[in-house]
């Protein structure tokens, strides 16, 4: 066993715990765990010289519970069924061109500062949900490491700004801006979208996991489309 990886995993769950009272106490958006706890432990790793791949000897298991917490979302998507059949068409479109316009854009951001194959393809794969993400980089040729940070980023720039782009288009609608926090920015959008009604958390959790199940079956013919052809 090895001592610095196990200490990094109890620091981490411990941090986690205290950040997640701390911003329960005060809910300001830089105190949110999805922010303060990385931000934590980076600074940490940093100080201390460990390496990434210390710190993921006795924590890769984290990552591994994903896949299990992304479908315990059902549950809420079961109870409001019928709201959702009636809105199938809507949410199918809205999925589908938030798709295309997540690689589409990210292809050109990829061509913009001439990055690799590798982080190219990583960059095209993170408009999804982190375990989603994974299982499509480990098929198209990216890098599960850095799928996962730029998923990371993706939600929690969305969080950021995802109030102020919703309040401009005047979406009024809880289900609109339901789907459109749940299709940007993911499980952090999903968490924002259950803090402001559960109407709209619902949709965001709907949109999230389709979106997912929708990349990973078609994503890689977008992905090589749009590197062929764009």
């Amino acid at each position: 066993m090895n001592l610095i990886a196990m200490l990094c995993f109890v620091g981490t769950f411990i941090c986690y715990v205290l950040v997640k009272k701390l911003h329960k106490k005060y809910p300001y958006m830089l105190l949110a765990p999805g922010i303060l706890v990385p931000f934590i432990i980076i600074v940490f790793m940093l100080i201390f010289h460990v390496s990434y791949e210390t710190y993921m000897i006795e924590s890769q298991w984290i990552i591994w519970m994903l896949g299990p917490a992304t479908i315990a979302f059902a549950i809420p998507i079961y109870e409001y069924r019928q709201v959702i059949k009636e809105h199938a068409l809507a949410i199918s479109l809205g999925i589908i061109i938030g798709m295309f316009a997540g690689v589409v854009s990210s292809f050109y951001l990829a061509k913009l500062f001439s990055f690799n194959s590798e982080t190219s393809y990583s960059l095209m794969a993170r408009s999804i949900s982190t375990p989603f993400a994974m299982e499509l980089t480990s098929n198209i040729g990216g890098s599960v490491e850095l799928v996962i940070l730029f998923t990371m980023i993706t939600g929690i720039v969305g969080v950021a700004i995802g109030d102020l782009i919703l309040l401009g288009l005047k979406l009024n609608s809880q289900f609109a801006q339901g789907a459109s926090l749940g299709n940007s920015a993911h499980g952090f959008g999903t968490s924002k979208a259950f803090m402001r009604h559960r109407e709209e958390g619902v949709v965001a959790c709907l949109t999230m996991v389709l979106a997912g199940i929708f990349m990973v079956l078609f994503g890689p013919m977008m992905i090589q489309f749009t590197v062929t052809y764009l």
